[in-house]
């Protein structure tokens, strides 16, 4: 089995439950990512979860999914899900697949 490379930290900010990423974002870290935050959403439905993205060096369409997903899982649950990211390269991503539309990105944590 490959070695995860994406390391994660969760942290209480006030009312906000943080997630940070470092590493890459793709079709091997993905499942592992999914599995901690549905227990952080089903541990907490109206979670107020901000992922922050600023660490991460790779996003796939698996990262993507695992996203998307997890904003709906908020959603359904009466939450908030934002992410924080002012990579360049992970905007042109959500950009060219029209994510601004459809994510709250923020540059900071605070918002």
């Amino acid at each position: 089995m490959p070695e995860v490379e994406l390391e994660f930290e969760v942290a209480e900010q006030g009312e906000l439950t943080v997630v940070t990423l470092v590493g890459e974002l793709d079709l091997v870290t993905a499942p592992v990512l999914r599995a901690r935050l549905e227990d952080l959403i089903a541990a907490a439905p109206a979670i107020q979860l901000v992922v922050d993205l600023e660490g991460v060096d790779f996003l796939d369409s698996a990262g993507l999914g695992v996203l998307m997903s997890t904003l709906n899982s908020v959603r359904e649950a009466g939450g908030a899900f934002r992410l924080v990211c002012t990579r360049p390269r992970l905007l042109k991503v959500f950009e060219i697949t029209a994510l601004t539309e459809v994510l709250d990105i923020r540059s900071t944590v605070e918002g």
